[in-house]
């Protein structure tokens, strides 16, 4: 044979075990063709497979992290759960409250494209005192315990991580700090930092944490695992001494090193958070985007509002006379909740009506909860109402808000 002879090669002459492992690299498979790619797959071993949800687990372990539900208000100046659901707003002695609401992420911006719609911002007050040793602006997310423990991931293990990721764009540019606390047992802490953030630019932050020895986890409806993000935190619970990204046994005094006051000494500076996961696993994976009904339903087992203040007329739900002066009302829930609720709502002079067959009642106020029931499938909480109505018992109608300022939640947040 010449040269410039080629000789064909027999169909089937070549078999992957002849095939050198150096000889196959990445920029050779990144440029194969679909066409080359004939005959069955071969059998592929689980073990292979890494950074999978368990089998019927949600992949993030957040509930509404990208900020599509606010039951109770999209804005809000007060402290604990008040705009965005599941994340708890906490201050300590701020010269103004800050501002915490649901808002639209802009159009052409990097979380936008990736499928984000709403974000939480923050808006900081005029601290007109400076930034004092005790002040404190920051948010919390709580995690039940029995989520962790079923997660999959095995916490106690150094080789065993979880990932934690978000989008973040702060109007000022500077370095925000933030942690993960264990409650059960001795409290653990993973303190981590952002790193400086360009001003006004959306960053995405991506932090693996291992597991430890220390941690303890109960297998319960309480709380097991919080996320603590600071705005910013004074000098009475920080120490520069404190590393990051390693366990250690927390203390409240010693949570991360000193925080930059940057943010916190400028009067209405902004900072906005969404695509918020926390996944079992290595590395960060693509966000998973529920639907709002999904992430509403989920949202409903810590807090259900049956009512916003929005209109008087409108209808609550229905109650049922036990006796001349005596009533229960009984409110339909989406779903049993996070363990026994607690309802709150406003008293005000003929606040609520109740119309049945035989006339109607103006009554100023709800009363406390008689215990949660189940008929046909549906949950229901019932209310013990003593006071403004008079009636047969036995009689029953239906019951709406007679104020515009009324409303009625359920609460069984951690």
């Amino acid at each position: 044979m010449s040269q410039t002879e080629v000789q064909l090669i027999k169909t089937d002459a070549v078999q992957t075990g002849d095939i050198a492992n150096s000889a196959v690299t990445d920029a050779k498979i990144a440029g194969l063709t679909s066409s080359k790619l004939t005959g069955a797959l071969p059998a592929i071993s689980g073990a292979a497979l890494t950074n999978l949800p368990a089998s019927g687990k949600a992949k993030n372990l957040i509930i509404n992290g990208a900020m599509q539900v606010a039951q109770r208000a999209t804005s809000s100046t007060s402290s604990l759960y008040a705009a965005v659901d599941r994340f708890r707003m906490a201050y300590a002695l701020v010269d103004e409250n800050p501002t915490s609401a649901q808002v639209d992420v802009a159009s052409g911006t990097t979380p936008y494209t990736l499928g984000f719609r709403k974000a939480l911002k923050v808006t900081n007050g005029n601290q007109t005192s400076g930034a004092g040793s005790a002040d404190r602006i920051a948010f919390e997310y709580r995690i039940e315990a029995q989520d962790i423990a079923g997660s999959g991931w095995n916490y106690t293990s150094a080789s065993s991580n979880i990932t934690l990721s978000f989008w973040i764009k702060s109007s000022v540019a500077q370095n925000f700090h933030f942690y993960f606390e264990t409650v059960d047992g001795t409290a653990q802490i993973y303190p981590m930092s952002t790193g400086t953030l360009s001003a006004d630019t959306w960053t995405k932050i991506t932090k693996t944490i291992p597991g430890n020895s220390n941690i303890q986890i109960d297998n319960n409806n309480e709380m097991g695992l919080k996320l603590y993000f600071s705005y910013f935190t004074g000098t009475d619970y920080t120490n520069n001494s404190q590393s990051l990204n390693a366990w250690g046994a927390y203390s409240s005094a010693s949570r991360f090193p000193d925080d930059t006051s940057t943010w916190y000494t400028t009067n209405d500076s902004t900072l906005e958070i969404t695509g918020l996961q926390l996944e079992v696993g290595d590395s960060a994976t693509d966000f998973e985007h529920r639907t709002f009904g999904e992430e509403l339903a989920k949202c409903h087992r810590y807090f259900y509002s049956a009512m916003n203040a929005n209109g008087a007329g409108e209808y609550m739900s229905w109650g049922i006379y036990l006796g001349s002066g005596k009533m229960m009302s009984v409110f339909y829930m989406p779903q049993p909740m996070r363990t026994n609720a607690t309802v709150s709502f406003p008293t005000g002079t003929n606040y609520y009506n109740i119309y049945r067959a035989n006339g109607s009642d103006s009554f100023d106020s709800l009363g406390s909860i008689l215990g949660a029931s189940k008929f046909a499938g549906n949950y229901f909480v019932n209310i013990e109402i003593l006071s403004g109505v008079s009636s047969t018992g036995g009689y029953s109608g239906t019951i709406s808000a007679g104020n515009t300022a009324v409303y009625v939640h359920f609460s069984a947040e951690l």
